[in-house]
C-alpha cells in the first residue's frame, strides 16, 4: 500500500480534527468523515494549464485539473504531518487511482440508493468550521478568498458522508472478531520488547512558506528555537501550541495527536523521540511544512491503552430520522430541547424517558461509565469537548441524531474485562482496515476504466 494511501485513504475509521490521519477504535458506533478537518489550499495555486480528461470511469470523466487539485491537497496534509511527498510522477499516479476508486465508489452508492441529507452537510461544514477554530461565516469568506466555491466544497463534504455510509454497510456486517483472535493479540502484546512501541506526541509546527527566502526561513528558524528553548524549561506546551502553533488541526487540543503505534507516525517523528523519555522535547525537526517542536506525552510497548484511563460518565437522547420526521427536523426538535433544558423549562431525564428512541431512555439517557473510543467519533468529539452539566449541540451519527450532556470524569483502571474488550476493538479495527482495502480493490475491478493519454 502506498504513503498515500496508508495517510490518507485507507483509514476512512479517522477523526477528522487531526491533519494526521488517526484510525479510531470505536464499539458499535462510528461515523468518520476523511479528509475534512480542515481547509485546502487554492486549487489554482501556480500557472493553470489547459484541463483534458485522464481517465473515464464507467463513461465518467476524472479531469486533469481534478488530479492537480487533489495532488495540492495531500502534498499540503502530508507536508504538515512530517511525511515525505512521494516523486512527482508516482504521486500523481497514486492520486488518480485514489479518484478512479471513489468514483467507482460514488457510482455503486447511487445505484444502491445511499444518500444524504442537506442538515447532515451542514454539521459537517460546522465540524470543519471547528476544527479551524473558526465559524461559518469566516469559513466561507475564507474558502471564497482561497478560490474555493462553495457549492464545490459542499459537494465535496457531502461524497465524503456518502462513501462513509456506503463503506459502513457494505464492511461493517463482514467483520467478525472470535475470542481466539483476542487471545492472539493479548499474547502478543505481552511478549516485552517485541511488542510494538507506541506514542503520544505533541507538536508545535513553525511554517516555513514554500518560497521563502534564506533570510526568511533563518528567522523561522530561531523563532522555533526561542519556543523549543520555552518548551525544554518546562513552559504549558498546551500554551505554546496556541500561541504560536501554525497547525490548525492542532491547536484544537494542544498539539496532541493521540496514542498509536510508533509506525502510524511519520518516521521523522519517530527518529526525532526515539532516545527521549516521557516529557522530553525534541530537537527542532525540518519537514516540507516548516520546523516541528515535538514532546513526548506517552511513551510505551504494547497495543493496549494504559491500565489507567479517562472514563466519562454522559447521558443522550436519540432521535431516529424517518418517513415522518426528517433530519433536519430531528435536529431542530433537539435543539430547542437544548434551549429548555437550559433555561430551566424542562428535564433532560424526563425528555430522555418521554422521546429519545435508544435503550438507554428508560433510564433517562443514562450511558454510563465510558472508556475512551467506545462512541463514534462525532458522538465522541462532541463529549470530549463538554465541561460537566454542559449540553452540546445536535449531533449526527449513522444511528440518528443525538443530544448530549456531559455529568462528570474520573480515571479509572481498567478491569481484565475492560481490557479485553479494548483488544477486540484494536482487532476489529484492524480487520477493517483489511477488509475496506480488499472491498475497495473490488470496487475498482468491477468498474471499466479507460485511461486517456495528455493532448499533444
Amino acid at each position: 500500500m502506498s504513503i498515500l494511501e496508508r495517510s490518507l485513504y485507507a483509514p476512512w475509521l479517522a477523526c477528522i480534527a487531526l491533519a494526521i490521519a488517526m484510525p479510531v477504535g470505536a464499539q458499535g458506533l462510528r461515523t468518520p468523515l476523511p479528509g475534512a478537518g480542515r481547509l485546502a489550499p487554492r486549487a489554482d495555486s501556480g500557472p493553470r494549464s489547459a484541463d483534458y480528461i485522464v481517465a473515464v470511469v464507467n463513461s465518467e470523466p476524472i479531469t486533469n485539473n481534478e488530479v492537480r487539485t487533489r495532488m495540492i491537497r495531500f502534498e499540503q496534509q502530508l507536508q504538515q504531518s512530517g511525511q515525505p511527498v512521494p516523486p512527482r510522477s508516482e504521486f500523481a499516479r497514486q492520486v488518480l487511482e485514489r479518484l478512479i476508486s471513489e468514483k467507482a465508489q460514488l457510482q455503486l452508492a447511487r445505484e444502491t440508493g445511499v444518500k444524504v441529507e442537506e442538515s447532515t452537510v451542514d454539521q459537517a461544514e460546522q465540524n470543519v468550521a471547528r476544527q479551524n477554530q473558526i465559524d461559518v461565516a469566516e469559513l466561507r469568506r475564507r474558502l471564497a478568498a482561497e478560490g474555493m466555491p462553495l457549492a464545490q466544497f459542499r459537494e465535496d463534504l457531502r461524497n465524503q458522508l456518502v462513501l462513509t455510509r456506503l463503506r459502513e454497510r457494505e464492511l461493517e456486517p463482514r467483520v467478525k472478531v472470535s475470542d481466539l483472535e483476542v487471545e492472539q493479540y493479548l499474547r502478543e502484546q505481552q511478549q516485552g520488547d517485541t511488542a510494538p512501541m507506541e506514542l503520544n506526541l505533541a507538536h508545535i509546527l513553525v511554517a516555513v512558506p514554500e518560497k521563502a527566502n534564506e533570510s526568511q526561513i533563518a528567522a523561522l528558524r530561531a523563532k522555533a528555537q526561542r519556543v523549543q528553548q520555552r518548551a525544554r524549561a518546562g513552559e504549558d506546551f498546551g500554551k505554546l501550541v496556541r500561541e504560536f502553533s501554525d497547525s490548525p488541526a492542532g491547536a484544537a487540543n494542544g498539539g496532541e495527536v493521540g496514542l498509536r503505534s510508533a509506525e502510524r507516525y511519520p518516521p521523522l517523528f519517530v527518529q526525532a523521540v526515539q532516545a527521549l523519555p516521557e516529557g522530553g522535547v525534541s530537537e527542532l525537526v525540518r519537514s516540507g511544512a516548516g520546523f516541528h517542536i515535538i514532546k513526548v506525552i506517552e511513551k510505551r510497548r504494547g497495543g493496549l491503552p494504559g491500565i489507567n484511563v479517562m472514563q466519562s460518565h454522559a447521558r443522550h437522547i436519540l432521535l431516529r430520522p424517518s418517513a415522518q420526521l426528517s433530519e433536519a427536523a430531528a435536529r431542530q426538535r433537539l435543539a430547542d430541547f437544548k434551549k429548555r433544558i437550559e433555561a430551566g423549562q424542562a428535564d433532560f431525564a424526563q425528555l430522555a424517558r418521554e422521546f429519545s428512541q435508544d435503550a438507554s431512555a428508560a433510564k433517562g439517557g443514562d450511558l454510563g461509565w465510558a472508556n475512551p473510543g467506545l462512541f463514534v467519533p462525532e458522538f465522541e468529539e462532541a463529549m470530549n469537548s463538554l465541561s460537566p452539566g454542559q449540553i452540546a449541540e445536535p449531533v449526527i451519527s449513522r444511528f440518528g441524531v443525538h443530544l448530549i450532556q456531559l455529568l462528570e470524569r474520573r480515571q479509572a483502571t481498567l478491569s481484565q474485562r475492560e481490557q479485553r474488550e479494548v483488544a477486540r476493538n484494536v482487532v476489529r479495527e484492524k480487520k477493517l482496515d483489511e477488509a475496506y482495502a480488499q472491498w475497495a480493490q473490488d470496487v475498482r475491478g468491477r468498474a471499466y476504466v479507460e485511461m486517456r493519454e495528455p493532448p499533444s
